[in-house]
């Protein structure tokens, strides 16, 4: 089967998707917080230039998702797997998937031995996906976002 998607580097060619993707999905169930703003509107600073990837989905040349390898400042933590979002047009199409498993290859190839994840119990199909990729939940660590109920890992040395 021929994937129509292609995964790409985040260049800033993709700065305006990166956020519209993630806005769109984070305002439609949730409110922006401050943590979102800084992230979103400065992926460079915030994300690229401290050791993070930006890994964008296109379809036809048009980006259709992205997800963020972030360093992670919590103990044990390499990298969180942060900002993924998917247009609607895309969804349940396995963009989430490729995208997830493209940053897991990515934080393998960086030297990673375990990824964070926070999310929201209220979006079933993105935690769905965090369970296929290998994700489990753990205790609570004191989030930034207000909307995290639910924080997963995923230990690549078992792989």
């Amino acid at each position: 089967m021929n994937k129509p998607f292609t995964i790409v580097p985040y260049s800033e060619a993709f700065k305006d998707a990166f956020r519209t993707l993630n806005e769109e999905w984070i305002t439609k169930y949730f409110k922006m917080e401050e943590m979102d703003r800084i992230t979103l509107h400065h992926p460079k600073e915030y994300i690229l230039d401290k050791g993070g990837y930006i890994a964008v989905a296109l379809l036809d040349g048009n980006p259709v998702g992205v997800c963020a390898l972030i360093p992670c400042q919590y103990d044990g933590f390499d990298f969180e797997l942060s900002k993924m979002g998917v247009s609607p047009k895309a969804q349940g199409k396995g963009v989430g998937k490729l995208l997830g498993q493209h940053i897991i290859d990515r934080a393998k190839q960086l030297g990673a031995k375990k990824i964070f994840l926070e999310s929201n119990r209220k979006l079933a199909p993105a935690l769905s996906l965090y369970n296929k990729l290998g994700f489990k939940e753990i205790t609570k660590i004191a989030s930034p976002y207000a909307r995290s109920d639910i924080q997963m890992e995923l230990t690549l040395t078992d792989f």
